[in-house]
């Protein structure tokens, strides 16, 4: 039987993540995403979604080697990023950038798994530098080199900023990317599982997979919360806004899941991290206009908030523009895309599903000159 968008459709078994949309539990690889959020580091993460383990610390060591080895920016993207239209979107530029590396890279038809492997860590070094290489640029800026004793999430943001963040501006970043390494067959990473089934090479499936993300369904909703949040401005407009918004039976964005039917665990998190920040900041009123629509949203709609709802706010203390909300959800989604790549490679059958016809049938021919108009 046809089911919209495939919902409630098990299309493979998967090892990597487990989203437990009734109890509102998100599993990496067994470890329930509080206790990595609380006890790990993204390098941590990345190599138990890479490798299905967690690392020693000398293997910890060798990741964050690989991964700072491969921050800098070739000759060739940075020529890349120069020439780029200064106007277009962050995720274009991104997708046109990742599919250039491929084609420099003469190890990209390869089929032997510890090669790919090698390709996805330095691939997710890449990503991140050239996220953080667009904004400087399109602002003027030169891009700023990484600095190789930074963590991936420190670094980043120095690339961004161009200045060392503090220790709670990296911790909570850390998070971030941690939250976002993985959920399931969403549609970013289906896509990059259906190219991969055609043993297509690894860059064309993250590429397929960045296109998939960079639509506004799946990976723009927390650029349009930030925008939500700064339209009300102040506590006191919170309740009213959002009533209205749900009068004129408007989407309030940041809210609801095809998945989660309860809390989604990421935002409990984030949750936290918008106080500690608005207090550490003096910007407490984006976690007051939260919690108020929180509460609209529970009482009228019997909604609760996703992940993107507070990364909105978080992101924004960080100082990161809000165009860059999408992109930076590759920064960290890059390490799930390629983990179900290697993955799809290992035990692969070709995805082809089969489609519900609903168009007319047994038509005949009529000749051209018979035919009305």
């Amino acid at each position: 039987m046809e089911k919209a968008g495939l919902e409630g459709i098990v299309a493979a078994d998967s090892a990597v993540s487990h989203v437990d949309g009734q109890a509102g539990r998100l599993i990496y690889r067994g470890y329930e995403i509080q206790d990595l959020a609380e006890n790990c580091t993204f390098e941590e993460v990345a190599y138990l979604v890479w490798r299905g383990v967690l690392p020693t610390a000398s293997q910890l060591d060798g990741l964050k080697r690989t991964l700072a080895a491969h921050r800098p920016l070739s000759e060739q993207m940075a020529h890349v990023l120069g020439e780029l239209p200064a106007s277009a979107p962050p995720m274009s530029v991104l997708r046109t950038c990742v599919s250039v590396i491929g084609l420099s890279d003469p190890r990209a038809e390869s089929s032997e798994a510890e090669v790919n492997l090698e390709i996805a860590q330095e691939l997710a070094a890449q990503v991140a530098s050239i996220v953080a290489s667009i904004h400087r640029i399109r602002r003027g800026l030169p891009p700023v080199r990484p600095e190789p004793g930074l963590s991936h999430a420190g670094n980043f943001l120095y690339m961004l900023a161009g200045r060392r963040p503090d220790d709670l501006a990296e911790r909570v970043f850390d998070d971030c990317l941690i939250l976002h390494v993985d959920h399931g067959f969403n549609a970013s990473t289906f896509a990059g599982r259906v190219i991969a089934s055609t043993l297509s090479d690894l860059y064309s499936a993250v590429t397929g997979a960045i296109g998939a993300l960079r639509g506004p369904l799946h990976g723009g909703a927390n650029q349009q919360v930030m925008v939500m949040l700064q339209e009300i401005g102040e506590p006191a407009r919170a309740a009213d806004y959002v009533k209205g918004l749900l009068a004129a039976k408007k989407k309030v964005m940041g809210f609801g899941h095809r998945v989660y039917k309860t809390g989604d665990p990421r935002a409990a998190i984030l949750r936290t991290w918008c106080r500690v920040l608005g207090e550490r900041l003096g910007q407490t009123r984006w976690a007051e206009i939260s919690a108020i629509i929180e509460q609209v949203m529970a009482d009228e709609k019997g909604l609760d908030c996703n992940v993107d709802f507070y990364s909105a706010s978080v992101y924004h203390m960080l100082g990161i523009p809000s165009d860059l909300f999408t992109p930076i959800f590759a920064v960290a989604r890059v390490v799930g895309w390629t983990a179900h790549i290697l993955e799809q490679y290992a035990n692969n059958r070709l995805i082809r599903p089969l489609s519900n016809y609903v168009g007319p049938t047994n038509l005949r021919v009529t000749p051209i000159a018979q035919r009305p108009g």
